[in-house]
C-alpha cells in the first residue's frame, strides 16, 4: 500500500492524532536531550517547538513529565537526593497508574523507579526490600574502593544485576524479577540525562525514555 493510501487505513482519526501529538513530544525531548550533549543545533529543537505552538501542544500533555518534576522537587525539598542533584523519575505503567522514583546515595532515581515498578506488579509491600543490604554495601565498597567510582550510588545495570543475585535466595526478589518484562513499551520520564549504566538498563527493558535534558552529575565527563 503507497503512503497515499495510508490514510484510508485510520480507522479512529482521534486516537491516531494523539499518537502524533505524543511522538511529537517525545522527539521534542530527544532533540533538546541531544542539543544538551552536543549532537544536535539549536534549530532542529526550536522547528520542533514551533511546531508544538502551531498544534496546541505542550510538554505536560505527557503526562510523566510533570509527575518526574514533582518527584525532583519534593526530593530537593527535604533534601533527598545525592551531592546535591535531586533527579526525579516516573512512569506509567500499562494498566494507567503513575509511579516514581528518585535519586539517593544508594541508588539512581531509575533504579529506585524500576524497583518500585517491579514491586506493584507483583503485589509486593512497599516496606519489603528486593535487595540484600549485603550485596548493595559489597557493591558500593567495591565501586568506591577498587573502581573509584564517583558515586557510591547504584545505576540501573548494577541495580539489575544485584536483583538478579538477590532472587538466587530471595523469592520475593524473583517474584518481582519475573515482571520486568512487563514495563517494555511502558512512558517513562526523567528530570536528568540518563547515566550510560541507567541508559543501558532501559533500553534493554524497552521502555520509551524521554528527558528534561539535566545532567545528573557534575563530572561531566563521568564514563
Amino acid at each position: 500500500m503507497g503512503v497515499n493510501r495510508a490514510g484510508f487505513g485510520i480507522v479512529d482519526d482521534k486516537i491516531v492524532q494523539e499518537a502524533a501529538k505524543q511522538e511529537l513530544i517525545r522527539r521534542y525531548f530527544r532533540y533538546n536531550a541531544e542539543y544538551v550533549l552536543g549532537i544536535e543545533k539549536k534549530e532542529t529543537v526550536d522547528r520542533v517547538v514551533l511546531l508544538m505552538e502551531e498544534l496546541g501542544v505542550k510538554v505536560s500533555d505527557r503526562k510523566v513529565v510533570d509527575v518526574a518534576r514533582a518527584a525532583a522537587e519534593e526530593a530537593e525539598g527535604r533534601s533527598k537526593g545525592s551531592a546535591g542533584i535531586y533527579c526525579g523519575a516516573a512512569i506509567e505503567l500499562k494498566s494507567g497508574r503513575i509511579l516514581t522514583g528518585k535519586n539517593s546515595p544508594l541508588m539512581h532515581a531509575a533504579s529506585s523507579l524500576v524497583l518500585n515498578a517491579i514491586k506493584v506488579l507483583a503485589n509486593i509491600p512497599d516496606e519489603i526490600h528486593l535487595l540484600s543490604p549485603h550485596v548493595i554495601n559489597q557493591i558500593s565498597k567495591l565501586k568506591e574502593g577498587v573502581l573509584e567510582a564517583e558515586s557510591e550510588s547504584l545505576d540501573l545495570e548494577e541495580t539489575l544485576i544485584a536483583l538478579s543475585i538477590s532472587a538466587t535466595t530471595n523469592h520475593t526478589a524473583e517474584l518481582a524479577m519475573k515482571k520486568l518484562v512487563e514495563l517494555k513499551g511502558c512512558e517513562m520520564h526523567m528530570t536528568h540525562i540518563p547515566s550510560p549504566g541507567d541508559e543501558i538498563g532501559l533500553k534493554r527493558l524497552g521502555v520509551n525514555l524521554t528527558t528534561d535534558g539535566k545532567f545528573s552529575s557534575r563530572n561531566l565527563f563521568v564514563t
